[in-house]
């Protein structure tokens, strides 16, 4: 009896074992069968949307277990809260990735309301965009075709989409250093229709990313029809070709003070259009993402639907390299203070 109860017993523990899981087995991807949501800051329809739609497809097809990506837009404070979103509620399972453009870097350096992240915790995977250049411009319809006129106007109206947005910062940049006559910021607007406000005449300048000057697309406003009065590359000395000839915001420059607040307008934008994910997520999973967007940026398929919807070339950047450029950003307490005048509410002070 005893034998054959030991028989039976590694009979059992053979059968067992036959059908377990073979830990040396291939183990299914852990995207297979799931959902990445892109949360958007902004507006459908602006230039983080088209970029955004021109990376998807091929993030999805270098992740491995080709999971659906959707995007959820959650506009508000100029992109921070998505960011607060991707910081505080989204959990750290690698299916959130912000998408917030470049509002993300400057609200906690200059203590912007409704920046409740920290921006040395949150995870980065790349950017898009390594820079935009602006562009401050006008209609030519309503007649503002020279800075002189520009500068005869009191109460110009400055269109913008939010306070502490970088279309509303550098449009008070412009015209804290063109010297215009007490702006008026005029906001609400997401930015399909900031352009087409300005085409209406409700507002009578706006401050622009330059790609956005070349996608006629978006509400027939194009170079032919605006007048483009002062610029700011990024990074310096970078334009796009076919920009019309304007001069850079530098050269109206009192002092060092004054370049240095540009150059710190520029570091901000540098990472132009980051992607985020939670504090806490999984190394792997970092690992995972941080590789499949780097693939797709390399990917010469990705170069032509971004040409196709944007009109430029991308310029990318790693999670590595945004990390880097966030570690590396001035801090200087008098320049950032001037800055955070600029992107906050009240006048635009005197020089």
């Amino acid at each position: 009896m005893l034998v054959s109860k030991t028989a039976f017993v590694i009979l059992v523990s053979l059968l067992t074992l036959s059908f377990s899981t073979d830990p040396a087995a291939p183990q299914a991807p852990y995207y297979q069968g799931k959902t990445i949501k892109i949360v958007r800051g902004g507006e459908p329809g602006g230039t983080g949307d088209l970029q955004a739609r021109a990376l998807i497809p091929f993030l999805k097809k270098h992740i491995p277990g080709d999971p659906t990506i959707i995007v959820e837009n959650m506009p508000g404070a100029a992109g921070r809260k998505a960011a607060n979103h991707i910081f505080s509620t989204a959990k750290p399972d690698g299916l959130s990735i912000g998408a917030v453009g470049a509002g993300l870097v400057a609200g906690p350096i200059l203590g912007l309301s409704g920046s409740q992240y920290d921006l040395d915790k949150l995870i980065y995977l790349g950017s898009t965009e390594s820079g935009d250049p602006y562009v401050f411009v006008s209609r030519k319809e309503a007649g503002l075709d020279s800075l002189e006129k520009l500068r005869a106007v009191s109460n110009i109206r400055i269109g913008a989409q939010a306070v502490g947005h970088p279309v509303y910062v550098s449009g008070r940049m412009f015209a804290y250093l063109l010297g215009l006559k007490d702006p008026r910021m005029v906001l609400g607007y997401g930015g399909p229709e900031l352009d087409l406000a300005l085409e209406r005449g409700e507002v009578d300048v706006r401050a622009n990313g330059a790609d956005t000057i070349f996608q006629r697309q978006r509400s027939g406003l194009d170079k032919a029809s605006l007048t483009i009065h002062a610029s700011i590359s990024i990074p310096k000395g970078n334009l796009p070709q076919g920009l019309p000839k304007s001069p850079e915001l530098e050269s109206f420059a009192k002092n060092d003070r004054e370049r240095q607040l540009i150059n710190l307008f520029r570091t901000f934008l540098y990472p132009r259009w980051p992607y985020i994910i939670s504090p806490g997520t999984p190394k792997e999973l970092v690992a995972i993402l941080r590789g499949a967007m780097a693939k797709a940026f390399k990917d010469p398929e990705f170069h032509k639907e971004f040409k196709k919807l944007m009109t430029t070339d991308p310029t990318p950047l790693t999670g590595e390299q945004v990390e880097s450029a966030i570690r590396e950003l001035p801090r200087d307490p008098e320049i950032v203070a001037l800055y955070k005048k600029m992107a906050d509410q009240g006048p635009i002070p005197a020089r």
